[in-house]
């Protein structure tokens, strides 16, 4: 079974010829594919490999993580799976934001929500509101309270 990795820092004016020479000496099996603007064609400070195993992907990481290109240090760590959401293009690693600052190339403000999981318990009392809204929630659930013994 093949593993994806994800590789983050990488410098703006990099080509995929690049990436694939500076893994050149990973081995055959590996393939790497470069994430590049639609509009520019410059990378977006990310891509991802691929290799055959877990075994060489935890091989690929230690001898790969932090190494200079272009004068980036870049990050390598398995990718997150693909989410069926259109709205998240790339399966970034979670932790990928606390890596110590912003990409280049890339503005993570695209006004796309993404979801968030929500707990599973069924009772409606353990969900707390929204701090900035909670006073007008319990007016409004007063009004609805008075509108319901009023009928």
């Amino acid at each position: 079974m093949s593993v994806r990795l994800y590789v983050g820092n990488l410098p703006e004016d990099l080509s995929r010829q690049d990436l694939e020479a500076a893994f050149a000496d990973a081995g055959e099996g590996v393939s790497a594919k470069l994430i590049t603007d639609r509009k520019t064609g410059k990378c977006r400070g990310f891509g991802f490999v691929t290799v055959k195993s877990d075994e060489l992907a935890d091989q690929f990481i230690e001898k790969y993580n932090g190494v200079s290109i272009k004068d980036n240090a870049i990050k390598i760590e398995k990718a997150l799976p693909r989410s069926k959401d259109k709205a998240e293009e790339t399966a970034a690693p979670t932790n990928a934001s606390s890596s110590g600052g912003k990409r280049k190339g890339g503005n993570n403000n695209n006004n796309k929500s993404r979801k968030t999981s929500t707990s599973s318990n069924s009772d409606p009392d353990s969900i707390q509101p929204d701090p900035r809204w909670a006073q007008d929630l319990e007016k409004l659930k007063q009004m609805l309270a008075a509108q319901t013994t009023n009928s």
